[in-house]
C-alpha cells in the first residue's frame, strides 16, 4: 500500500499519509454548543490511530445555521477554549488539525433555532416540515462574513486546514443547486448566480487567513433529484471557486431528500462515489478528496494508483476502528474492525440523540470502556460463539482471563453467519473474519462442534459460566403450522431450499425482508404477509428505502395488514383488514414472525452453583448490536 501511506502537501500542509477522516457528527457536543472531555477523547483517539488529517465536525458559523442542538459552533468566542482543545489534541497525536465550517439553511428545524430556517428560496426542505424564510442580499452578506470570523476563529484555535461545508443539502449547496434555488437576483439562476454565495465565502475566508493555510471545498457533485446538481454542472462551479481560492476538493454526494448517497448503506458499492470524483480531477488541476463507503485500504490503494484521487476520507471507517490507518500500515488487515455500512450510527443519531457502532460499542463510550488488566484471573466458560459470545471471550482473554469457548456448530459465528447469506449483506462475514482473529490473538480455546450440557460444566469446572446461546425461531400457533411446506428463516436461506417456484414469507420485520429479497433473487415469486400498516417498521431508514425499492423491482407482492390464519398444502390463508380471506399459493411458507430466547442450560447450570451470566437473544431477542455491547460491557467487567 505504498500509495495509501505515502506523503502529500497542500500549501503549508504537509501529510504523513492520504487518509484523511472528514467531518462526522460525534454527538458528544452539549445542548450548549459546549465541547466535553468526551469529544476531545474521540477526536484524539481518531487522530491517534495514524490519519494523516482529521476533520472535526460541521461547526455552525451562525446560530441560525444549527441543525442539531448537539451541534459543534463556532459563531461566538465562548467555543474557543473547546475548539482549542480538540485542534491540540489531534496535533499532539501527529495529525493535522482541521474543521469543517457550517451554515444549515433550510435544513433544520424551527423547533431547534426558534426562528423560521433561512433559504435561498420560498422552499422548504423537502424532509423536515414548515416554511422557511428567504434571504435577503443584506443576509447574504452577513453570513458571507460570518463564514468569515468562523475561518478567523479557527486559525485561532490552532486548526491548520478550513473545510467549507458545501454539500448534502445545507446552505451552500442550496444555492448552488435549482433543486433549492430559484432566485432571480444575483444570487441565482445560472451556474455563476448560484455559484456567487460560495464563492463569495471563499474568497472571504481567504481574504482571513492569508495564503498559508489551505481551503477545501466539500461538494455533493451528484444531487439524484430532478433539477439537482450533476457532475457537468459540478465541475462549471468548482473552476469558479478554484480561481477564488479553494486547495481541494471533498467529492461527496446527495442530499437530504438522496440521504442514501450521503451515508451510503450495505446496499451500495464500496467507493461508490469514486467515478465522480476520478472526473473532477481529471478537469480541474486541484487536489481531490475521494469519499464513500471506503472501508477497505487496498482499495483506497487503488484509487490513489489509479489517479482516481489524492486524498481518501475514511470516516464510518474510522468510527469503527480508530487505528484502522495504523494496522493498514503494518499490514495487520484482518485486525482491522471493518465498518460493514449498516449505519447504526446514522440511526442511533436519530433515534437516541448519540452515534453508535454495531461493531465497535467503544464509540462515545471511550473513557468507561477503555480496557485494564484483570485483578484476579478467572478461568471462563463461554457457551455460544455468535455476536455476543465472541465478544465477551475475546476482551475477557486480553485482559487476562483463561477464556474457554464453546459452540455446537461446526464454525463460530452463530447467527452471523445467517446474517451473511443474503447478497446485500456479505459485509458481515468481516465481522466474523474481526471476531475469530481476536479469538486467536487472544489465546482463546475453541471448543467447536461440542455441545454443552452439565457434564461439561462440572468437567471444565470454570469460576464463571457466560451464556451466549442465542434463540430459535418462533411459529405462530395457527393450523397446519407443522405442515413440511413450513420452514424457518434459517431454512430459507440455506442453498438446498432456495429453489421454491413461489413462496409466502410470514412477517415484514427485517428479518422477513431481508429473505424475501433473497428468494426474490433467487428466481422465487415471494408475497411479504405483515400485519402492521408498513414492513420493515425497526429498520434504519436509509436501508429501509433502499431495501423497499429492491423489493419492488423484483416484484415482491406486501400485504400489509394482513396475518396468517392458517397453513394448507398448497399455500397459506390470509386475512385481511376487512376480515376477508385468501389463499396465496406457495410451495414453501416461510416464517419470520421472531424468535424466542434458548436458554434452557441457564436453570441447570445455576442448580449447580456456578456464576452464572446471560448476555444477547438467550436472555431477550434482540440486535447483534445489543449482544456485541453486552459482551463488550461484561467481557471488561469480570
Amino acid at each position: 500500500m505504498k500509495y495509501l501511506f505515502s506523503n502529500y502537501s497542500i500549501r503549508n500542509c504537509d501529510l504523513k499519509n492520504r487518509i484523511v477522516m472528514p467531518g462526522l457528527a460525534s454527538f458528544l457536543i452539549e445542548n450548549d454548543g459546549s465541547i466535553t472531555d468526551k469529544a476531545i477523547e474521540h477526536y484524539r483517539l481518531r487522530a491517534a490511530g495514524g490519519p494523516a488529517m482529521v476533520i472535526m465536525e460541521a461547526c455552525a458559523v451562525s446560530p441560525e445555521g444549527i441543525v442539531s442542538p448537539h451541534q459543534a459552533r463556532i459563531y461566538d468566542d465562548r467555543f474557543m477554549e473547546g475548539l482549542t482543545k480538540i485542534a491540540r489534541a489531534i496535533k499532539a497525536e501527529g495529525a493535522v488539525p482541521a474543521v469543517q465550517i457550517h451554515h444549515g439553511g433550510r435544513q433544520t428545524s424551527s423547533k431547534v433555532i426558534k426562528q423560521l430556517p433561512v433559504a435561498p428560496s420560498p422552499l422548504p426542505c423537502p424532509t423536515i416540515t414548515g416554511d422557511v424564510k428567504p434571504l435577503t442580499t443584506g443576509e447574504i452578506e452577513g453570513i458571507v462574513e460570518k463564514f468569515g470570523d468562523a475561518a478567523t476563529r479557527s486559525i485561532e484555535a490552532g486548526f491548520e486546514f478550513i473545510e467549507i461545508h458545501g454539500a448534502h443539502g445545507y446552505l451552500v449547496n442550496q444555492f448552488l443547486s435549482k433543486f433549492s434555488n430559484i432566485r432571480e437576483d444575483r444570487y441565482g439562476g445560472d451556474i455563476a448566480g448560484r455559484t456567487r454565495f460560495a464563492e463569495e465565502i471563499v474568497r472571504e475566508v481567504r481574504h482571513r487567513i492569508g495564503k498559508d493555510f489551505p481551503i477545501s471545498f466539500k461538494i455533493s457533485a451528484m444531487e439524484f433529484v430532478k433539477d439537482g446538481l450533476d457532475i457537468e454542472e459540478s465541475i462549471e462551479i468548482l473552476k469558479i471557486l478554484q480561481n477564488a481560492g479553494i486547495d481541494v476538493v471533498q467529492v461527496s454526494a446527495g442530499n437530504d431528500a438522496t440521504p442514501e448517497w450521503i451515508c451510503q448503506p450495505m446496499f451500495m458499492e464500496k467507493a461508490c462515489l469514486t467515478g465522480f470524483a476520478g472526473k473532477i480531477k481529471e478537469a480541474l488541476d486541484v487536489p481531490v478528496m475521494a469519499v464513500g463507503r471506503i472501508n477497505d485500504p487496498l482499495i483506497a490503494d487503488e484509487i490513489i494508483k489509479n489517479g482516481m484521487a489524492d486524498l481518501i476520507c475514511i470516516g464510518r471507517g474510522l468510527l469503527a476502528d480508530p487505528e484502522f490507518p495504523k494496522k493498514a500500515m503494518e499490514g495487520r488487515l484482518d485486525d482491522i474492525r471493518t465498518c460493514i455500512a449498516c449505519n447504526t450510527c446514522m440511526e442511533s443519531i436519530f433515534r437516541k440523540g448519540r452515534v453508535e457502532c454495531l461493531v465497535n460499542p467503544v464509540l462515545g463510550r471511550e473513557k468507561e470502556m477503555a480496557f485494564h488488566p484483570a485483578k484476579t484471573p478467572k478461568k471462563v466458560m463461554v457457551v455460544g460463539a455468535g455476536p455476543g459470545g465472541l465478544n465477551v471471550a475475546w476482551v475477557a482473554a486480553r485482559r487476562g482471563h483463561d477464556v474457554h469457548l464453546f459452540e455446537k456448530q461446526s464454525e463460530l459465528g452463530g447467527q452471523l453467519i445467517l446474517g451473511s447469506i443474503t447478497a446485500y449483506k456479505k459485509e458481515i462475514l468481516n465481522l466474523i473474519r474481526f471476531q475469530k482473529r481476536q479469538i486467536e490473538r487472544f489465546g482463546v480455546n475453541c471448543h467447536i462442534n461440542h455441545e454443552v450440557t452439565t457434564k461439561t460444566v462440572k468437567t471444565q469446572a470454570p469460576d464463571i459460566v457466560i451464556l451466549a446461546t442465542g434463540s430459535v425461531p418462533s411459529f405462530p400457533p395457527v393450523d397446519g403450522i407443522d405442515k413440511e411446506i413450513v420452514i424457518s428463516v434459517n431454512e430459507a436461506l440455506n442453498s438446498g431450499q432456495q429453489k421454491a417456484d413461489k413462496a409466502v414469507v410470514i412477517g415484514g420485520g427485517p428479518t422477513g425482508c431481508e429473505v424475501a429479497l433473497h428468494l426474490s433473487e433467487n428466481g422465487c415469486h415471494v408475497t411479504i404477509v405483515e400485519i402492521l400498516p408498513k414492513i420493515g417498521a425497526p429498520l434504519e431508514s436509509i436501508t429501509k428505502k433502499l431495501l423497499i425499492r429492491k423489493l419492488k423491482d423484483n416484484n415482491v407482492e406486501i400485504r400489509t395488514g394482513s396475518k396468517l390464519i392458517r397453513v394448507e398444502d398448497n399455500g397459506a390463508v390470509i386475512a385481511g383488514k376487512d376480515g376477508t380471506q385468501i389463499l396465496i399459493e406457495a410451495s414453501k411458507v416461510v416464517t419470520a414472525v421472531g424468535s424466542k430466547p434458548d436458554n434452557r442450560l441457564y436453570d441447570q447450570i445455576k442448580s449447580l452453583g456456578y456464576e452464572i451470566h446471560q448476555i444477547g437473544d438467550c436472555l431477550e431477542p434482540r440486535s447483534a448490536k445489543a449482544a456485541i455491547y453486552e459482551g463488550g460491557v461484561l467481557g471488561r467487567s469480570i
